[in-house]
């Protein structure tokens, strides 16, 4: 549940109309957006209220996030995002063939690709 507790924070921070401007972008792995076999109830409220940048990383097997239920929720975004399909994850990022530091390389390219084309990091 940590990309949508983190969600919850973010729109929460907005609502209260707290200084959130130290929020760069949120990165969702395995975006819980519904119960499995639940696609009519979605958990969607939370995002369609931030405004960062967010990098969505799902599977496309994912039994709580359905490809084209993410994308649908996704065009009615405000914020800037991406979605990257892990090909035939499940939402624990298990591939069948597919070692898990396979998988996670492949997870590891992508936010660290994201993180550099999205937020500014201060140099130390």
């Amino acid at each position: 549940m940590g990309s949508r507790a983190a969600a919850s924070v973010i729109h929460q921070l907005t609502q209260d109309g707290n200084n959130d401007d130290f929020i760069q972008g949120l990165i969702c792995l395995s975006y819980p957006l519904h119960r499995p076999k639940l696609q009519s109830k979605l958990r969607d409220e939370d995002l369609l209220f931030i405004r960062c940048p967010v990098l969505f990383v799902s599977g496309s097997a994912d039994e709580m996030c359905e490809k084209q239920l993410l994308e649908r929720v996704a065009s009615k975004m405000k914020a800037p995002k991406k979605i990257h399909w892990i090909d035939k994850a499940n939402h624990g990022m298990a591939v069948k063939g597919r070692t898990e530091d396979d998988v996670m390389e492949e997870i590891n390219v992508q936010v660290f690709s994201w993180l550099r084309e999205n937020i500014e990091l201060e140099h130390q």
